[in-house]
């Protein structure tokens, strides 16, 4: 329905029934839904186009869509330089989702999947969650956190206080908090508003990772925010 809508805007009921098959009391129930939720809009005359509610999902997914265009190379290329996973997650609803990765060829690495959500109180999403609106993270952020690991943090003050050091600090670093026995560290990318969107993410075997290499993934993923801050129209990338 929703798709024959998109196709023929200024088309009624009638027609949109013949064109999905069902009856025309169904489809104008099913119009009459979206036209509530803003994803139709209705004329005076009793046509349907696009609603308000499909101009901000369109906008979010060409964003979505142009954001993993410009992270892929950058992901790839700090993907070759850690020689770990490399991750790349947005925020939505209340947590933090993968929407792209690179992967070393090594046997034994990290595997991401696409799609994965993570809460944002715990591990390196906590680099997406430092930079949202007060609101937002008391929200977010509950009383007393789930526990994902032992290392995940018991309090919602623990959680804050990280919050603020991310911030200052300008990178999150994540020991086994969201998953046992992994290492991460994850710096966040501005849009042109300065409004943090995303961030890139390092992840590898804890046994694996000693300060000095730890300090090398920070530079370097940080770097790579950096960079794709800048290709998103962030001056210096912050």
């Amino acid at each position: 329905m929703l798709l024959e809508v998109a196709r023929h805007p200024g088309v009624g009921v009638t027609e949109l029934a013949r064109k999905t098959g069902l009856s025309k009391s169904r489809a104008y129930r099913l119009l009459h839904t979206m036209e509530q939720k803003q994803i139709i809009s209705r004329s005076g005359e009793a046509t349907y186009g696009l609603g308000e509610a499909m101009l901000v999902l369109g906008i979010n997914a060409s964003t979505q869509i142009d954001l993993i265009r410009l992270a892929t190379p950058i992901l790839e290329q700090l993907c070759q330089r850690v020689n770990e996973t490399v991750q790349l997650r947005i925020i939505d609803g209340f947590e933090a989702l993968c929407i792209a990765k690179a992967e070393p060829s090594r046997d034994l690495r990290v595997h991401a999947n696409v799609g994965r959500r993570r809460p944002l109180y715990a591990g390196s999403p906590k680099c997406l969650l430092a930079f949202q609106s007060k609101e937002f993270i008391d929200d977010c952020v509950p009383e007393h956190p789930p526990a994902l690991t032992s290392n995940t943090p018991s309090t919602r003050e623990a959680v804050m206080d990280e919050l603020a050091r991310i911030r200052s600090q300008g990178f999150c670093v994540s020991r086994s908090e969201a998953s046992e026995h992994q290492v991460s560290c994850a710096a966040p990318v501005f849009a042109m508003n300065r409004q943090v969107i995303a961030s890139i993410h390092v992840v590898a075997p804890a046994f694996r990772i000693r300060e000095s290499e730890l300090e090398h993934s920070i530079r370097l993923v940080t770097s790579s925010a950096q960079k794709l801050s800048q290709a998103l129209g962030s001056e210096a990338g912050t």
